[in-house]
């Protein structure tokens, strides 16, 4: 074979926000009302809560309470919830619950975004809280003096000790990680999917007070995925907490777990698969943010992803920019399902030609998005 002919793989390149060319345009990012420091944790509506239930234990979440009509688990960290279900009509994901800093001011959360006070018995772990509304009717809750709890016990982390060519610390020792779920420490994000994406993220960055890390772009220079920080300020903040895809519809594309290390990863897949639940995606190492995950449909379908080594940031780091590319999701590992995709169907088609009558997207912005997600994302696909 002729070096001509040889495929090439290749990542999309990235650059700072101050050396933006000027035919792509810069995320706007208006002032903030309020600070989050924690995504505390997320709500959802179950039909039949006892299957979620063992789908919670086997990805090794910590079952806090459950009857017949709410079911709350926490991981290994202090956080006292990270997951709320409660019975229902229908299965659907309710909304997320962030934590704030306790200098904001709930009450101009209320005020100038609208809202309502929570009722003190209807937050896991105590303390006070509103509810607003996002942009697409989705609640959300911040809370403030949530009771912190001790943090259970984990195994220590197996890679401290990884030995490669040039640095070889493990010496007359092994490594023998648990055949056990995986060891959840804590909720990390998760990843909207939103039609209106410049609303959808000005809501957040006011509500919020996160900060674009990484910004992706269509071929015509305009802002269509955000992967946005807490701010921390001088303390290092996960690359991303709340990940907004600008999109066809209003929906939860997956909420991600910290698990203690890659072995807890392997191990966590392992037990899942002997459980019979349906796995998506995984082992690999995603581009943006660099974690090593694995992913997994719950009973009804929602997507849970396991993470573990993901980049860290503080609050003084310009956002980076770069091409919006579906092969850019994952750095090294299986190809990408066609499921983190629109399904080609007739239920898109009439969903794309829906907001197309309503002039919630335009023929233009359809015909990029679908460019840049149809485009080759390897030399083999």
């Amino acid at each position: 074979m002729s070096n001509a002919s040889r495929a090439v793989l290749r990542q999309a390149q990235a650059c700072f926000q101050s050396l933006l060319p000027a035919d792509v345009q810069a995320l706007a990012q208006p002032e903030p009302i309020g600070r989050a420091v924690e995504l505390a944790f997320l709500r959802w509506e179950k039909r039949r809560l006892a299957p979620t239930e063992r789908f919670w234990r086997d990805f090794g979440f910590h079952v806090v309470s459950s009857d017949a009509q709410r079911l709350v688990a926490r991981a290994s960290g202090p956080a006292p919830c990270i997951a709320l279900a409660t019975q229902g009509a229908r299965n659907r994901f309710v909304g997320p619950a962030f934590r704030m800093s306790e200098d904001t001011d709930l009450a101009r959360l209320v005020r100038e975004l609208g809202g309502q006070w929570l009722a003190p018995q209807d937050i896991p772990g105590g303390g006070v809280g509103v509810a607003l509304t996002d942009p697409c009717g989705r609640s959300v809750w911040l809370l403030q003096g949530q009771q912190a709890l001790a943090p259970l016990p984990t195994r220590a982390a197996l890679t401290a000790d990884t030995n490669t060519a040039h640095h070889r610390p493990r010496v007359n020792r092994m490594v023998r990680a648990p055949i056990e779920p995986a060891q959840v420490v804590r909720l990390g994000h998760l990843v909207l999917q939103t039609v209106d994406f410049p609303a959808m993220v000005a809501w957040y960055q006011r509500a919020l007070g996160i900060l674009p890390t990484d910004v992706q772009y269509l071929s015509d220079g305009s802002p269509a995925l955000a992967f946005c920080r807490l701010n921390l300020g001088p303390q290092p903040a996960d690359h991303h907490t709340l990940v907004l895809v600008g999109g066809i519809e209003e929906k939860l594309e997956h909420s991600a777990y910290e698990v203690v290390d890659l072995d807890a990863l392997g191990q966590g897949q392992q037990v899942l698969r002997a459980q019979g639940h349906r796995h998506m995606w995984g082992i690999g190492r995603h581009l943006l943010g660099s974690q090593l995950f694995d992913y997994w449909f719950d009973p009804d379908g929602f997507e849970y992803e396991h993470y573990t080594d993901g980049d860290l940031f503080t609050a003084d780091v310009e956002p980076m920019y770069s091409p919006l590319e579906f092969g850019g999701i994952w750095a090294w590992g299986q190809d990408a399902p066609a499921s983190m995709k629109p399904a080609k169907s007739l239920r898109t088609l009439w969903r794309v030609l829906g907001l197309l009558r309503s002039k919630r997207i335009t023929p233009q912005r359809l015909k990029l998005m679908s460019q840049a997600l149809d485009a080759p994302a390897r030399p083999w696909s």
